[in-house]
């Protein structure tokens, strides 16, 4: 079976209402924290993609036990020293950077070596970030000579809390240190650039030790020993970064209308919603609530006949870090030229974000300038693409794939877009319910 997808005509106009999968964030996270809660922790609407199937590997590895089905998931969770360390074990994050980091802050204690594996494109990730704090706890984290993947690491039973200074606006590491604070007597302290605060508001809602104190651009959490994890049912909202493409899609599309059900608005995460509101994008917020301490919504988009160009504001960078491929498209379709910068954290992904954001816009006949971490983007408005158009050896970065597909079907032309599977990591439905619009 061919893994690539042609697409040689636009979308044609629709008025639907869909739901996109669980939140990869969310998913990821009750996967790890429901291996540490005592008893039966029951999910629904889990994101069944390649990043939170490995993390139910792991866990498993760990001597957990999971039920995996499409209705329902379910983990036997042995209490928070459950875990079951064996001899010459080697875990597999796959292409999951949340899973790769935050697990090693649950390993802090392993009473023996345990190595750290992922697929090629996270092992080009950065792992020393993460490394040396969790190092300064007690632990021993050895990796490759490059700072990457494969590492191992050896815990300590005699942890020390640490202050950590978390300055790049990682929610990663900052999480990663949270669960490491969560196995250490004492109280650590994290002073942190604003990022997505999954991991805080899950603590809360189960009524762990954390505090939090929040400033415009900081927000200092003091975690301490967890003693007990209660049980976690959870019916996973949508993921906003899924959605994005949906959101654009329709916002790109003539006389279309979309709503979107469920959607995780929280504040970390919603950049995107700003940012295309500034550039003239027509979207609604409905029927906000709060769920287990995270902000969920009905999103509305209908069509946007005139895009602006926006000089988008950097503090707005971290709510948005994995929306910005799918905002360029906007940009393209923009009057005038749009900025944005200081967007280093874009090449720290699955592949190089920034470079692969240009090429597809290029490619297109879009003009850009690109930096080491900014990139112009000469919109057109006017812009009806004829020719052929190939994306390939792209790292099987999930996102580069999905963009290109709404490329493909907003601005026209005759697309080749090679490795389907990519969207296994994230999004296994998305094609699907591109052809649920398609109907």
């Amino acid at each position: 079976m061919t893994n690539l997808i042609k697409i040689k005509k636009k979308i044609n106009k629709f008025n639907k209402k869909i739901r996109v999968s669980g939140d990869k964030s969310l998913s990821i996270r009750w996967v790890l924290f429901s291996s540490l809660a005592n008893g039966k922790s029951i999910a629904k609407n889990l994101l069944l993609s390649e990043d939170v199937l490995a993390a139910f590997n792991a866990i498993k590895k760990l001597g957990i036990k999971s039920k995996i089905n499409t209705k329902e998931c379910v983990i036997y969770g042995k209490g928070i020293d459950g875990y079951k360390y064996n001899n010459k074990l080697t875990l597999d994050a796959k292409n999951s950077g949340t899973l790769g980091r935050l697990i090693l802050g649950l390993l802090i204690n392993t009473p023996k070596i345990i190595k750290l594996i992922g697929d090629k494109s996270l092992s080009k990730r950065d792992f020393k970030r993460i490394a040396v704090p969790l190092n300064k706890f007690g632990a021993k984290i050895k990796l490759s000579k490059q700072n990457n993947l494969p590492l191992t690491i050896l815990g300590s039973q005699n942890l020390k809390p640490i202050k950590y200074k978390e300055n790049r606006g990682s929610a990663q590491c900052k999480s990663s240190v949270i669960f490491a604070g969560m196995r250490t007597n004492g109280t650590t302290i994290i002073k942190a650039k604003k990022s997505r605060n999954h991991t805080e508001l899950l603590s809360k809602h189960l009524s762990l030790p954390i505090k939090i104190k929040s400033n415009k651009n900081f927000d200092l959490i003091e975690i301490r020993k967890v003693k007990k994890i209660d049980k976690i049912n959870y019916d996973i909202p949508s993921d906003i970064s899924s959605a994005a493409f949906f959101i654009v899609l329709t916002a790109l599309s003539k006389n279309s209308k979309l709503t979107i059900t469920n959607v995780n608005i929280n504040p970390t995460r919603t950049g995107i919603i700003t940012i295309l509101k500034k550039m003239g994008v027509k979207i609604k917020i409905k029927n906000k609530r709060i769920y287990k301490g995270e902000k969920i919504a009905n999103v509305q988009i209908i069509s946007s006949n005139n895009i602006k160009a926006i000089n988008c504001p950097p503090t707005l960078n971290s709510g948005a870090i994995d929306e910005f491929l799918i905002i360029f498209l906007v940009a393209a379709k923009a009057d005038g030229i749009s900025y944005f910068k200081n967007l280093d954290e874009l090449n720290q992904k699955e592949s190089p974000r920034l470079f692969w954001g240009a090429k597809i816009l290029n490619k297109m006949g879009i003009k850009t300038i690109t930096k080491k971490n900014s990139i112009k983007i000469f919109g057109n408005p006017n812009l009806i693409i004829n020719k052929k158009i190939i994306i390939k050896e792209f790292l099987k970065d999930h996102r580069v794939f999905m963009t290109s597909v709404i490329a493909a079907l907003t601005f026209g032309g005759n697309w080749t877009i090679h490795d389907k599977d990519s969207i296994k990591t994230s999004f296994p439905k998305f094609l699907k319910l591109i052809n649920e619009l398609k109907k």
